[in-house]
């Protein structure tokens, strides 16, 4: 298990059946809860804060070499005792990107399938492409920019089904200028 700043402590596990349950400690809401208790929208010194903040602990993550792969505001809470702190947590997704015995990157890959949430995914993630470090990047600018904005340009897309509401927001990323993004 990671240990390091922003990283829960884990308290124990159960095994109960086919589930294991991690105790952890306890922590304050998301940053999604609290934008949206915030009326959906941060100021931009606010941002910046949470953003040093969340980029230790994308830097934590990177130097144990694990990519996270699931970016997005539900994943960093803040703390119980320490609410100017902030976690990241949810490491369902996570995946090392370095074999830990030769040290190696993980080979480049195509034809993979979403992994996370598409919102906050990266266009490489979207394309099919085996992610890695700079996709984590990718996906936390995109959660600094909707927290800055309120909204995302592809946020609310329709589709008749996932495959095509993963395709339009592919799409719209796709031609989403830096400058309207910002």
């Amino acid at each position: 298990m990671m240990k390091g700043k922003g990283i829960p402590d884990m308290r124990g596990v159960i095994i109960e059946g086919d589930s294991n349950i991690m105790i952890m400690q306890l922590l304050g809401p998301s940053l999604e809860e609290l934008f949206n208790y915030c009326k959906r929208q941060f100021k931009l010194k606010t941002v910046l804060m949470l953003a040093i903040q969340m980029l230790e602990r994308i830097e934590l993550v990177q130097n144990n070499h694990f990519i996270h792969r699931d970016m997005k505001p539900d994943n960093f809470l803040i703390g119980h005792k320490k609410p100017s702190y902030i976690y990241l947590v949810d490491f369902g997704l996570a995946k090392r990107f370095r074999n830990p015995k030769t040290g190696e990157h993980i080979p480049w890959k195509e034809g993979k399938n979403l992994t996370g949430t598409a919102r906050y995914a990266s266009l490489s993630t979207h394309l099919g492409y085996e992610q890695s470090r700079r996709d984590d990047l990718e996906g936390l600018g995109y959660v600094l920019m909707y927290f800055l904005k309120g909204k995302l340009p592809w946020q609310g897309l329709p589709g008749r089904n996932k495959k095509e509401k993963y395709e339009r927001i592919k799409e719209k990323k796709k031609s989403t200028s830096i400058e309207s993004l910002c």
